[in-house]
């Protein structure tokens, strides 16, 4: 019997860690923030024409910028409060 539940608690351990390693807030953050740097650095030297398309306004840095933000914090969120493995409770016998 020992070795049956010595496997469970292996198989449980895996789906706690597959649960954090899949963690929407990680998947989310993650795609922001590699997004957010690409459109930050298309954003740095922006040409006249995509000035004027945008009135004067410099919209990809910005944009970038934000993304940037959002990402982090998600990234943040999921560090200051990462997902508890559940719990089951013991069967009566």
């Amino acid at each position: 019997m020992s070795e049956l539940q010595n496997e469970v608690s292996e198989l449980e351990r895996k789906s706690a860690t597959a649960a954090r390693l899949f963690d929407i807030r990680r998947i989310i953050g993650g795609l922001f923030v590699v997004y957010g740097v690409i459109v930050t650095i298309a954003g740095i030297a922006p040409s006249d024409a995509d000035m004027d398309k945008a009135e004067g306004i410099n919209i990809n840095l910005w944009t970038g910028l934000a993304m940037l933000a959002l990402g982090l914090f998600f990234l943040g969120w999921l560090w200051l409060r990462p997902t508890a493995a559940p719990t089951q409770e013991p069967e009566d016998e």
